[in-house]
């Protein structure tokens, strides 16, 4: 069955400075991510600033063009898309970004941003039926419609303008969310709120989620499946209860164990394997994480390591599985696809 959105070995390199010294910074490395469309699913991507999340996020819209490999939807490359076809994913693909300021015009009211897809997109009959979409849609997420539509983006808090985002989306009955960091900038109250309303468009509408955050903690409670990234390479990737609660890259154990209980006698990071005295490793090839490594071995150095599978639903890129089996890596989205 085709997959409903993939990433295909997707590299991404960034080319910066003048003609003779122009710099390339590496954003995505090989990547292949699989969202089927025979069931919904959540997937969180986790890693840490400056890990290529965003740049990901960018790829599967259509708005960076990758390096290497290559991005599809139905089996159609994003970019040789006609514009019937890109009509078509702009209404199926919707996105919720970090920061919901940044999406609004402050010369026009919160309703424009609800007016404007139920318009593009013919959703509606009459001016009566389009207002009872966008009141429904606002209800869904909690927002009453009477104290959000006419007000101006200025006059809402920041968690009132993300939810309004996701009844934008929630508006087109979407068949995938990419949300990048949607909860990062809004209260701790509000971020069960946003995400538990994100979980009900998926159960409701039956619309898969693709959830990009460097949270661990919310990724672990929303998602299905999690891919963890680390500086544009995925490292680990599986089902959310395996990967969070076992890992196994030294990486991700060191993002698990970064996070904070309640605990007062415990120190964050308190597994002293982590300290690494990262200035005395000079790394040119090989495993990204090596200079952060506590288990890092001769191999580490030389060679990137392949993807080993370690569990029926997860596999993990590091020579400590050398004894598993090998995955290539455009097999991998085979392995973390949802458990029936």
């Amino acid at each position: 069955m085709t997959a409903l959105l993939e990433a295909r070995n997707v590299t991404k390199v960034f080319g910066s400075g003048g003609l003779f010294k122009r710099k390339e910074t590496v954003a995505l490395e090989n990547v292949t991510l699989l969202i089927r469309g025979s069931q919904p699913s959540i997937t969180g991507v986790v890693g840490e600033s400056g890990s290529g999340k965003t740049t990901l996020v960018r790829l599967l819209l259509g708005l960076l063009s990758p390096t290497e490999g290559e991005v599809l939807y139905k089996g159609r490359d994003l970019q040789k898309m006609s514009r019937d076809e890109r009509l078509e994913f702009q209404r199926e693909v919707q996105v919720i970004f970090q920061d919901p300021f940044e999406v609004y015009n402050p010369f026009y009211k919160v309703d424009h941003v609800l007016t404007t897809p139920v318009t593009k997109f013919h959703l509606a009959r009459s001016k009566s039926e389009a207002q009872e979409l966008i009141e429904h849609a606002l209800e869904m997420i909690g927002l009453r419609p009477e104290e959000t539509l006419g007000r101006y983006p200025h006059q809402m808090s920041g968690g009132q303008r993300q939810r309004v985002m996701v009844a934008r989306a929630s508006l087109l009955r979407p068949r995938i969310i990419l949300a990048d960091e949607p909860v990062s900038m809004v209260d701790a109250s509000l971020r069960a709120t946003i995400l538990e309303s994100l979980r009900k468009l998926s159960q409701e509408f039956g619309t898969s989620l693709l959830y990009i955050t460097h949270d661990v903690t919310t990724a672990y409670q929303v998602s299905d499946s999690i891919i963890v990234i680390y500086q544009g390479s995925v490292v680990e990737t599986g089902d959310a209860e395996l990967v969070i609660k076992n890992p196994q890259h030294p990486y991700t154990r060191l993002l698990v164990a970064s996070i904070p209980l309640s605990d007062p006698d415990r120190k964050w990071v308190q597994d002293e394997t982590f300290v690494v005295d990262q200035t005395s490793i000079k790394v040119e090839h090989g495993c990204k994480f090596v200079n952060r490594c506590p288990f890092a071995m001769s191999v580490c150095h030389k060679n990137l390591p392949p993807f080993f599978q370690t569990d029926r639903h997860r596999v993990a890129r590091c020579y400590l599985y050398k004894d598993g089996p090998k995955i290539p890596s455009f097999e991998i989205g085979n392995v973390f696809v949802k458990k029936e």
